[in-house]
């Protein structure tokens, strides 16, 4: 078995926080048969780029190097989060067109290049993770790797026509097809993936999931949904119901039914029609009124980009004009904390919310829908709101499927869920633990990594 090596923007460092089911999974591959993990280290040097950093632990060994100001600037918070970042979620009004990040990305992607190449053995199987490093493949390619380099989107691929509005779109995503297997995380994104191929990039769809790049080159797409460690959050979620904070949730709801939304504060998530969704919720339904609290969850994150800062302004604006017209003098309708949780207590308050509301306006997977089904009690579960624009919609058929831009739909089903039978919620719930059951982390690197390995 040859040697794996990870590639990613981040590291999981040892020692760090590994609550994040990527980095489980990963961890575990590397484990197994020993390989390396190369990113940023995440620390801004005063000077040059490119200085490395190694540790090791067990058959593991960690890489990492520095960015300065200027690359980080222009990569990270450039071209991966004002350009990249809103182009693949379909957001072509927030597309900053900036040549200067542009070339900046390359630049930091060039020099994650100039590192790695000398690390890697012509034998080893190098995985390559999300838009950050888009062209790192083209790059080893142009720096003589020859091994087996693969890729996997975590976000969304939007249709051509989006992709052709980014400034020389043609140089960035043909070099995907330096890459012997480019994965996605539905069929969808592979066939859009495969329309840009025909229609943009200059290249022939094959059969079996094969493609042509236009000097003859063969590389594969495929779907591979990514999923949770869905043993690990049964049990992180049963064990929670001890925890000090999960205790006082519930004595605060006095007894009202709880729906839960945890997201990272970003307009993929579809925050604010999510607010006016409940709002519409407890205007269309008034006798369901004051036997429900939200509960929204919205960590700061890229708090220092301008969309952001007025996408917390916003949803603070909307929480409290619903409060100001809904709330008695013992029932709160919308509590919105813009604070971190651990995982193993997020998975404790999943599991003691009837209804869960996942509705963004666009994601590559969404692993908080997937993880608040793992988390429900077998006996008693809630019901999961899910909008069709999530990747997991695509396996997790028995939640109740919302357009989060229809807010009398997403008020009724929020409804709907409230007062729904045990026996329907238990039948529900049942069917989609069955996939998540067969389909967990480890299934979903194993299955990528045969593909990648064993071409076919």
């Amino acid at each position: 078995m040859s040697r794996l090596v990870v590639v990613s923007n981040r590291v999981a460092l040892p020692g760090e926080n590994r609550a994040g089911g990527l980095a489980v999974g990963l961890l575990a591959a590397l484990k197994e048969r020993g390989g390396m993990w190369f990113g940023w280290s995440g620390k801004i040097s005063r000077d040059h780029s490119g200085q490395m950093h190694e540790q090791s632990e067990g058959d593991i060994r960690f890489a990492t190097m520095d960015l300065n100001r200027r690359d980080y600037d222009a990569y990270y918070n450039g071209f991966a989060n004002r350009t990249l970042w809103p182009l693949l979620h379909f957001r072509l009004d927030l597309v900053d067109y900036d040549r200067a990040t542009r070339e900046g990305y390359r630049r930091v992607n060039a020099l994650f290049a100039d590192r790695l190449a000398p690390l890697l053995r012509e034998d080893d199987t190098v995985w390559i993770h999300d838009y950050h490093l888009i062209p790192l493949a083209a790059l080893l390619r142009e720096r003589g790797v020859g091994c087996r380099l693969g890729f996997f989107l975590h976000v969304p691929m939007p249709s051509c026509d989006l992709i052709a509005a980014l400034p020389d779109h043609a140089r960035l995503f043909q070099s995907l097809y330096a890459y012997d297997l480019v994965g996605f995380q539905t069929t969808r994104d592979v066939e859009r993936f495969r329309a840009y191929v025909r229609l943009f990039g200059g290249g022939k769809e094959l059969a079996d999931g094969w493609l042509q790049a236009p000097g003859g080159r063969r590389f594969r797409a495929g779907a591979f949904p990514i999923s949770i460690d869905t043993g690990l959050i049964a049990q992180q979620a049963r064990a929670a119901i001890n925890k000090s904070s999960v205790r006082a949730l519930r004595e605060s709801l006095t007894g009202r039914q709880l729906a839960i939304g945890v997201d990272r504060l970003d307009y993929s998530k579809g925050l604010p029609e999510r607010f006016h969704g409940f709002e519409r919720y407890l205007e269309r339904h008034p006798d369901q009124k004051g036997s429900l609290t939200f509960l929204q969850i919205a960590p700061v994150s890229r708090g220092e980009v301008a969309e952001y800062q007025v996408l917390r302004n916003q949803l603070e604006q909307i929480a409290g004009h619903i409060n100001g017209g809904h709330a008695s003098p013992d029932w709160t309708p919308l509590r919105y904390v813009n604070r971190n949780f651990t995982h193993a207590t997020l998975t404790g308050f999943y599991r003691m919310a009837r209804v869960g509301l996942v509705t963004p306006l666009r994601d590559g997977m969404n692993l908080v829908a997937k993880e608040y089904i793992a988390a429900q009690d077998p006996q008693d579960p809630g019901v999961l709101l899910l909008s069709l624009f999530a990747g997991a919609a695509d396996e997790m058929e028995q939640a109740l499927m919302v357009n989060p831009y229809d807010l009398d739909g997403v008020a009724d089903a929020i409804a709907t869920a409230a007062a729904m039978p045990l026996a329907q919620r238990v039948e529900r719930w049942n069917a989609m633990m069955d996939v998540l059951r067969s389909n967990d982390i480890n299934a979903w690197r194993q299955r990528y990594l045969q593909v990648l390995e064993n071409p076919g």
